[in-house]
């Protein structure tokens, strides 16, 4: 529980449905978590709405240490994938290591046989093949199930999302109706543990990343400027470049070898087709020869028809019917077919 309205109303609904609810609310961010700012996932203000919504609910509440785990599995590849020039999509990692591996975990030592979030995504189990499937949320605006695609056959088997089939507004009706203070709570969009959107500052304050200068050079390797490290820049970045160029120039690559930022204009962000790597396919266990699907390149990606074609080694080829803007290594890319979820990986490069 993170002390917001969807999670405080899914362990509502829950309650209305019959089940014995247990709140956890995890801290993951060390030492310095409770001592963070009032948006982070488990910062004061966050841990005391949380417990403040199962006393209200009448249900017991955890605050259980997992500082360590989100330490390794998030904060530490969050670093190591700027520094090799990738941007990293922590929310999606830390579902699959943390809010779900360790919660299964904690919950198989206490015999619960479920854990529920407030993800706005769906479960169903197949009849015909007894698989669980991942599907989108029924409210396509707040649809989380691309953060969710990492999880496998035995994270879905155990996991309700009590909010798959409701709105934001009928969540917060939820927690209106049981008079839960957080029914208006405003949400926050970005990472929970760089409360202020600085992902730069915050590699540097934790002292995960060091400034080191390098070249800024076009696609011919011509020097237009300088750099303070690769880590402070992602795929599409215009802003914050300080060279001059008769036309708006984009980062178009990062080197990692070479520590340089390449730029280009516009038209060379366009990619027709991507290598996705570490494969999670949901839908089937082995993939066919090649698949058609809707893909999104990144969450607020609208998704583009695509080809998808597995490569072995947990690889796959992904061909789009018309080029894409802005495809960056690092990112997530999932496949979806209508509101099925088939699977999805890390965009290579």
């Amino acid at each position: 529980m993170s002390g917001g309205v969807d999670s405080s109303a899914a362990a509502a609904l829950l309650l209305e449905a019959g089940y014995d609810v247990v709140g956890v609310t995890f801290k993951l961010w060390g030492a310095s978590c409770s001592a963070s700012g009032p948006r982070t996932c488990c910062g004061p203000e966050a841990v005391a709405d949380a417990r403040e919504v199962c006393q209200k609910l009448g249900v017991p509440f955890y605050f259980l240490d997992e500082g360590p785990v989100f330490q390794k599995e998030v904060i530490e590849y969050f670093a190591a994938e700027y520094r090799a020039g990738r941007t990293p999509n922590p929310c999606v990692v830390c579902n699959e290591h943390v809010k779900f591996a360790s919660l299964l975990k904690r919950a198989a030592a206490l015999d619960i046989p479920y854990v529920a979030t407030g993800h706005y995504a769906r479960v169903e189990q197949c009849p015909r093949t007894g698989r669980y499937l991942l599907k989108r949320g029924r409210d396509q605006k707040k649809d989380q199930s691309y953060f969710l695609f990492a999880l496998k056959q035995f994270h879905l088997s155990r996991t309700l999302f009590p909010l798959g089939d409701k709105t934001k507004s009928d969540s917060r009706a939820t927690a209106h109706r049981h008079q839960l203070k957080v029914a208006d709570k405003e949400e926050s969009m970005e990472i929970c543990f760089v409360s202020d959107g600085n992902y730069g500052n915050f590699l540097l304050k934790q002292q995960l990343a060091e400034k080191h200068r390098g070249d800024i050079v076009d696609v011919r390797g011509r020097k237009l400027g300088e750099h303070d490290g690769i880590e402070f820049y992602t795929i599409g970045q215009r802003r914050g470049l300080r060279v001059s160029n008769p036309n708006p120039l984009y980062v178009v690559e990062l080197d990692p070898a070479s520590n340089r930022v390449v730029v280009g204009e516009a038209g060379m962000l366009e990619r027709s087709e991507l290598t996705v790597e570490q494969c999670n396919w949901i839908a089937f266990d082995t993939p066919p020869q090649a698949i058609e699907a809707t893909v999104k390149i990144r969450y607020n990606h609208p998704g583009v028809l695509a080809t998808v074609e597995p490569l072995g080694n947990g690889k796959a080829r992904v061909r789009f019917s018309q080029p894409q803007r802005a495809v960056t290594p690092g990112q997530a890319c999932v496949f979806y077919q209508d509101d099925l979820v088939v699977g999805g990986g890390w965009i290579g490069g």
